[in-house]
Order: structure tokens, then sequence, then C-alpha cells
């Protein structure tokens, strides 16, 4: 499908890799990579191409092994904030110009209220080990050290990085990683420090486009740095990352500026509630490396939070999966099954080889990428209901989302 890709010195081209281009949803959903770290650009990991090559199966998408869930439910033993729909309060910020000084009333729900509300729980990751050094964001889920940031955030330094965790009254402290998951990019952090400020998570099941968002981070490593705009897409199916470690993101698009070493950081909505972690960036080619064009990605933290507790409860977290090898060949609308895994969910359910799977749960799956996306927003367990394709004749499979553990 490569020939459908924009070329041209106006064609859109992804973070990390300038020459690749980056094709319009219409034609192919978007791959684009992390956001590498500041001062870690030439040792980010390389963009994994939208599996659209259509020259061989596709492993990844199996589901072999059913693995009984680690349960999570810890967000409650840590401490989540549970967000304050109703309104925002007035916030007294003190300005100083020289000699003089003032207090300055600002508004309740302007943009001013909800970076003052959520600052002091976003957080700086300085990285360094034999693989590099790097800057990345965070932020504080619970009152006794426990941080989300992104995967690529901690593991772009190599093994054994040093974390060191600045917090925004210029505090210090190492920071050790709990767990984190390289499919979906997150990673929980854990200092040894107690009242922390937090930040209440939200729900990405309730954004609309067009919704007012903020991020906040370290963009080139300059913390505390504020920059908002609006959901600019919902559902949008993004890879991310390397042959070896590729995300699968259900992203929010956002058109609110992040850059290098915004990765990790929190998007906020209106109300000051976390409603998706910032991760990945397309870029325009003719402007070399990585830079705000308004085509920035954060993951759903409806998902994030799921894969958080059970980083929490056990180290370790699940990938839900259907069971099945997926046919990268096939050039026509939808995903084909090229093998059912015996004994897998799909096989279960009653699916076969050939079958092409159209929708998941009315939402349409126009290609492979999409219909991976699609489950990983879900749960292992979760029921969803896959639209198939099968003799020219179309059927509707209730089928049980199977499980197999983060590597």
């Amino acid at each position: 499908m490569s020939e459908r890709n924009p070329t041209g010195p106006d064609a859109p081209t992804v973070v990390g890799n300038p020459g690749a281009p980056f094709a319009p949803y219409s034609t192919l959903p978007p791959s684009s990579s992390y956001l590498p770290p500041l001062g870690a650009e030439a040792d980010a990991p390389p963009v994994a191409p939208v599996p659209s090559s259509r020259s061989a199966l596709a492993p990844i998408f199996a589901g072999a092994a059913v693995i009984a869930l680690l349960a999570g439910g810890v967000g409650g033993a840590v401490g989540y904030v549970v967000a304050d729909r109703a309104s925002t309060p007035a916030v007294t910020a003190v300005s100083s110009t020289g000699a003089t000084s003032a207090v300055v009333q600002v508004e309740a729900g302007s943009i001013a209220a909800l970076a003052a509300a959520v600052q002091p729980a976003v957080v700086q990751l300085n990285v360094g080990g034999q693989g590099g050094e790097g800057t990345g964001s965070g932020f504080v889920i619970s009152s006794d050290g426990y941080i989300i940031t992104n995967h690529h955030v901690v593991a772009g330094a190599g093994d054994g990085a040093e974390l060191e965790i600045m917090f925004n009254d210029g505090a210090t402290a190492n920071g050790r990683i709990v767990g984190s998951d390289p499919g979906y990019d997150i990673a929980v952090v854990k200092v040894d420090r107690t009242g922390l400020a937090t930040v209440p998570l939200g729900s990405s099941d309730n954004l609309l486009v067009g919704e007012s968002v903020i991020a906040i981070g370290s963009p080139l490593g300059l913390q505390g740095t504020v920059t908002s705009g609006i959901v600019s897409s919902l559902d949008r199916p993004v890879t991310a990352g390397g042959a070896e470690q590729t995300s699968f993101i259900n992203a929010i698009q956002t058109d609110a500026a992040i850059n290098p070493g915004n990765s990790g950081g929190p998007l906020i909505n209106a109300q000051g509630a976390v409603v998706g972690v910032n991760s990945a960036i397309a870029t325009m080619g003719q402007m070399g490396g990585a830079g705000s064009i308004g085509l920035g990605f954060a993951i759903p933290i409806d998902t994030v939070e799921r894969i958080v507790d059970e980083i929490i409860a056990t180290g370790a977290s699940s990938t839900p999966v259907i069971g099945v090898e997926l046919d990268t060949t096939y050039s026509g609308d939808g995903a084909r099954i090229a093998v059912v895994t015996a004994g897998g969910a799909a096989a279960t359910a009653g699916l076969q080889n050939g079958d092409i799977i159209t929708a998941i749960n009315d939402r349409i799956v126009p290609d492979s990428t999409s219909l991976i996306v699609a489950i990983r927003a879900q749960a292992p367990g979760d029921q969803v209901t896959l639209t198939v394709l099968r003799d020219r004749s179309t059927t509707e499979f209730p089928i049980t989302l199977g499980t197999r553990s983060a590597e």
C-alpha cells in the first residue's frame, strides 16, 4: 500500500524517521513513533510501520496461550483520586515584578487554574544509563509515591538505568521501576516519599471531539510547561516503536503542543482530571527532527488505569487477545484471519481460517491495525461482538477475550 502514501515536500512524516510517510487515516491508520526524550533523539526507538506490508502473517496477534488474568483492583489501595467534575476552585496566584507584588485572582476552570492545581503532581524523569540519557515526564497517582510514565521513557537508557525524579518544587528523589508494558507503552515508577500531591484520574470514555484539553510536562527539559488545545480525534489507530517493541495505541489525537520530553506526561480535561498519557507525535519531514505540528497522540486513561493496577498488584500486566494470526497480505477492507489458534477465544467462538473481521462492537475495522488497537482497548475477559464476513455472508460472533501476559 506504499503507493497510497502521500509524498513530496509537504508530506508529513513520523518522529524519529524523517523520510517515512505518515498516511492519512482515510487510506491507512497512522504509524507514529514515541516522543523521544530530550538528549536521546538519536537513540529513540525506530518507527514501526503499520502492519501493512501484507507479505507475511502477523504472529504478534496470536493468542496461543490463554493465561489467567492477574486481577488488579488496586486502584483504591494506592489512593487514586476521583475527579470532582462539578467545578474547579478558584486559585489565588501571586505575581511579582521588581519590588511590586500583587495578588491575582485566577478564574475557576481556566487554564491557569487547572495548571496551578495539577502541576504539583507532575514530575520530570531524568534517566541515565549505558544506552544514553534523556528526560521525560510523569505524574503522581498516589500520595505514597506511585508515578505513571511511558515505558519508552524508563527503558530508553537500557538495563540498569538510574532514574531521578524531579518534583515541581525542585526536590528530587531516586525512582525504581515497578513494572512496565511495552505493548501499551506504560510504566509505573515508585519513589520512597509520602504526602505527595496527586492528580485525579478522569475517564477517556466520556471524551468528545472538540473538547478542551491541556498537556503538562517537560518538553526539551523545560519542566512545568503547559500547552492547550482540543481533542482532535478519538480511537485513532497508532503504532510506535521498533520491530521488537511495538506499541499499539487506540489513541486520543490532540493539537495541544507536545514535544520530545512530554512523553509520559498527563493530558488533562477541563475538570482537571487526567484523560490520557502523552506518548507519540507526528512531524513534517522538511522540519528535520521531532517537533509539534499539532498531531500528538495520548494513551486513553481508561486503558492506562487497568495496566497500572495490574503492574502495582503484580509487577506485570496482561493483554487481551482473540487467539488468531492475521494475514497481512490481505489488501481488502477488514482484517482477514490466517490461522485460528486451537483452543483460543476465536476457536471457541466458532471463527475459521479465512474469515474477514469487518467490525468489533459495531466499530468498523478497516485493517489489521485497527482491529488490534480496538481489542487492546478492552480487558481480558471482556465480551465483544465481532462482525465477520464469510462466504459473502455476514455473521456476528460474541467472543470472550483471552489473555497473555506482557513479555
